[in-house]
């Protein structure tokens, strides 16, 4: 599944070296130790782990600090959205490079310091204070608090001139790889400063309306009598004003709601599923697009992934759903070893990609990616493809999905796939979404739509749709 990332689309991370430091003599609920924390999540993104895994070994390895796990993940994410802007500072005023804890511990500091939004939970004072406490409170490190009190110190005396001089560079003021800023730059010319700079956020919290259950406006009701400010955002798409834990969501432990970005939600609505159809979705994990399909219509639903630990979290996501479909084990580009002869109505297929449509849910994604990855990306993808044309009926259709913003991965992907297959009739389908932009621009790569797209001001990750027919 293409909204995935950290699990699907980043090689297994590594177990992070920080794990191997001194005991760390600071109280849980200090913001010095949630810096080091952060710090040693930062450290392992920058040895290959993705963010989740890299912030789950941490917390196995500091499990007395449970309560300040909520800061640890702000810390670390905000400094993914900023890593190349600290990076760069660290670079400007450090002589020597300093051990790497130390210097993801400044880059942690720095990267709250340089969030404006940041200063309402943390002030100056005491982000210099508690970064000199996490360094001193690691023995092998402790020789290094005058050098990042020092640092810290002289990084707000000078913060606009130092802020001016590092963000001269493309990668410093975007936080993003150069390859990564050049593509983006050549796919979409008109929007390309948009698109980057939406990265530099947090998505907002979005709703899937059970249509089963309720209506996005009955449903808006009940959250206004729970005092709880939200928006409509699609035909069962809800925003929340301001994110919460899923927890304190009503109707999320019933099964009345899911969480599911709106630009995600397409997916189920464009396949057109209607009762008694069979459907397949392919890579189908943690099963968000199985659950809402199932939502829209009586269907027999095979849930096909080839990773069967993530195959689990399908059956739980359906069965908080009140729902069923039949969960098989297997690779979407080898049906010999999983399809019994029968063919689908329906197929969606949600395959591997690049991500770049949801790094501001998953910042260490821009990190992690290589330009190299791209080309190999897209040969799976056909692979995938390939492999399940055949199983279509005469008169299906099959959905193409990935949830990422280059070309390659999108519209050139659905130009290849019509040019080799002449039964495949290219039907209307909401294209390119560009990460908050509803509608691609005149100048971009082309593609059939359909008026499902979100409002002018909707606020979605970016994803790509083409749908074909069988003939």
């Amino acid at each position: 599944m293409t909204a995935k990332p950290s699990e699907r689309s980043v090689s297994k991370s590594p177990r992070p070296r920080e794990s191997r430091l001194s005991t760390l003599h600071l109280a849980p609920e200090s913001l010095g130790f949630a810096l080091d924390c952060a710090a040693q999540a930062i450290g392992a993104v920058r040895l290959g782990a993705a963010l989740p895994a890299a912030l789950q070994s941490v917390f196995v390895s500091a499990p007395e600090g449970a309560a300040a796990r909520g800061a640890v993940q702000d810390i670390a994410y905000r400094t993914m959205r900023r890593l190349a802007t600290a990076e760069a500072l660290i670079a400007q005023l450090v002589r020597k490079a300093p051990p790497p804890h130390v210097g993801h511990v400044l880059a942690c500091a720095l990267a709250l310091l340089v969030d404006d939004e940041a200063s309402a939970a943390y002030t100056q004072f005491t982000v210099v204070d508690q970064a000199v406490n996490a360094i001193s409170a690691r023995r092998e490190f402790a020789f290094a608090k005058g050098l990042v009190n020092a640092v810290l110190r002289r990084f707000l005396r000078e913060r606009e001139g130092l802020l001016a001089t590092v963000q001269a560079d493309d990668v410093a003021h975007w936080n993003y790889p150069q390859w990564w800023i050049d593509a983006v730059r050549s796919a979409w010319p008109d929007n390309w400063e948009a698109i980057l700079a939406s990265g530099k956020e947090q998505g907002p919290l979005t709703l899937r309306v059970n249509a089963r259950r309720s209506t996005v406006a009955d449903y808006l009701k009940g959250l206004d009598e729970h005092h709880i400010a939200a928006r409509a955002a699609g035909e069962h798409a809800v925003r929340l004003d301001t994110p919460m834990p899923v927890d304190r969501i009503p109707g999320f432990d019933d099964g009345v709601v899911s969480v599911q970005d709106a630009g995600a939600q397409l997916a189920a609505q464009s396949l057109g599923v209607t009762d008694g159809m069979r459907v397949l979705d392919a890579c189908a994990a943690p099963g968000g697009k199985t659950g809402h399909l199932l939502e829209l219509a009586d269907i027999e639903l095979i849930a096909l992934e080839s990773d069967a630990s993530r195959a689990r979290r399908i059956g739980e996501n359906l069965q908080r759903l009140n729902l069923e479909a039949e969960v098989r084990i297997g690779d979407a580009g080898n049906p010999a070893k999983w399809h019994d002869g029968q063919p689908f109505d329906r197929i969606l297929a949600d395959v591997p990609c690049s991500a770049s449509g949801i790094v501001r849910r998953h910042p260490d994604i821009r990190w992690l990616r290589r330009a190299s990855d791209i080309p190999a990306l897209v040969a799976e993808q056909r692979r995938i493809l390939e492999a399940l044309w055949p199983l279509v009926k005469p008169g299906g259709e099959l959905l193409y999905v990935t949830c990422s913003i280059f070309p390659e991965e999108g519209e050139l992907q659905a130009q290849w796939f019509g040019g080799i297959h002449q039964d495949a009739v290219r039907l209307d389908a909401p294209g390119q979404l560009l990460p908050k932009v509803a509608r691609a621009p005149a100048s971009s790569p082309g593609a059939p739509r359909t008026g499902q797209d979100t409002d002018s001001n909707s606020d979605h990750d970016g994803f790509f749709y083409a749908r074909f027919q069988k003939r």
